[in-house]
């Protein structure tokens, strides 16, 4: 993919509000749209891409703004991350991913470091990855004087060669504390596998990676203070948040299949010889099909737009957040997630109803929102965000904060 963004990125002022950063997430999108096919069969790491979300200025959308960042919001971040994704799901999950691990400084973090991080990562327009598998328990961090040493290895790292810095987190040994840290993703030790070889979600370097020893300060330990951590409960919204991002990308893959298969159908599809009709998009079964897709794509974004909403409220005063809150707030993302994640799926699947069997060339690639979607819903069983639901409707049970709840 060409590696110039449209010049008015480079000379105009950056977005001025929420509507103003999703209209340029879809010109980010236009862009990636042009070779998305080329790219997802070549599988290629994407150094091109991530250049264009820094240059956009996506990258720092959640920064402060007086150090060169958006300065905006959760639902924004969501909304950016659809629209990325209807062009390119890889690069959807890669923005997502990177929010979330540029946020997990204040997740746990003191102020005086998430204030730090967030200063710096906006003026340095990081790009953040993550080594924080959780179903890995294998990563030790042991004390060196003044230094944390991290070793191990984990299964999955989003991001790895196209970040910055990376986001570490093992259990100090001796304990069953969990230590996160930022480091720089060309630090000693810190070795990435291109073995992320999956059928969708192709470029979203999500490889295994091996920590020999990897060093870094005890004072860049999130949230210690004196080698101690003090918990809240604020910790604890890391589970809602990325599955919001997830809830947000198969959304975006979503629609960008069924935008895709429509002009598809508008312009390439024939009509049924037998059907009575001298164009595809005059088709009864057509029509129903595509609006009852659509029908059902719309009622899940406004459950998803409205949870992201009750979200914020919770971000904006952390210190308020209870269990209750909390829980509750994680009832209704599941029931989002798994709305999104059946729909996805649907959408995905069924277009090739509607757009018919010389859609399924390789040349046409409809089959990547399907691989895409399919790939990463596998992430954590959907039959246990729906019983999180169940069991709350039923008998008022919240669920237990977990790394999957």
């Amino acid at each position: 993919m060409s590696t110039v963004a449209p010049a008015d990125w480079q000379t105009l002022p950056a977005p001025a509000d929420s509507r103003a950063w999703i209209d340029r997430a879809s010109q980010v999108a236009a862009v990636l749209a042009t070779d998305a096919v080329a790219r997802d069969r070549a599988g290629q790491t994407p150094y091109a891409e991530i250049q264009l979300l820094k240059d956009s200025g996506l990258v720092t959308l959640l920064g402060p703004v007086g150090h060169g960042g958006g300065g905006q919001d959760w639902p924004t971040a969501y909304r950016v991350v659809r629209e990325v994704a209807k062009a390119d799901g890889s690069i959807g999950q890669l923005l997502g991913y990177h929010y979330l691990w540029n946020w997990a400084a204040r997740l746990v973090g003191t102020r005086e470091q998430w204030e730090h991080v967030e200063a710096e990562a906006a003026r340095g327009q990081w790009f953040f990855g993550g080594a924080v598998n959780p179903r890995d328990h294998d990563v030790v961090v042991t004390e060196d004087g003044d230094d944390l040493v991290f070793t191990g290895r984990k299964s999955f790292s989003t991001g790895s060669k196209v970040s910055d810095v990376t986001v570490l987190e093992g259990v100090l040994e001796g304990t069953d504390q969990h230590v996160f840290a930022i480091v720089p993703s060309d630090s000693e030790g810190l070795a990435f596998h291109d073995d992320w070889d999956n059928i969708g979600q192709r470029l979203t370097e999500s490889g295994g990676v091996t920590l020999d020893g990897v060093r870094t300060p005890w004072a860049s330990a999130a949230g210690y203070v004196d080698k101690q951590f003090t918990p809240r409960v604020y910790n604890t919204l890391n589970v809602p948040t990325i599955q919001l991002v997830f809830v947000s990308f198969y959304l975006g893959i979503a629609a960008g299949a069924l935008e895709t298969a429509a002009s598809y159908t508008t312009a390439k599809s024939r009509p049924w010889l037998h059907g009575g009709h001298d164009r595809a998009v005059d088709e009864p079964y057509v029509i129903d099909i595509y609006g009852d897709l659509t029908a059902k794509l719309w009622a899940v974004e406004a459950l998803a737009d409205a949870v992201a909403l009750e979200g914020q409220a919770l971000h904006e005063d952390p210190d308020a957040v209870t269990e209750q809150s909390r829980g509750a707030f994680e009832v209704r993302v599941a029931a989002v997630k798994a709305r999104a994640t059946e729909v996805a799926l649907e959408i995905t699947n069924q277009v090739f109803e509607v757009t018919g069997a010389r859609s399924t060339a390789s040349a046409q690639g409809l089959d990547r929102f399907w691989r895409n979607v399919r790939t990463h819903t596998l992430h954590d069983p959907v039959a246990y965000k729906r019983r999180e639901v169940g069991r709350h409707v039923l008998t008022g049970e919240l669920p237990e904060p977990t790394w999957y709840s």
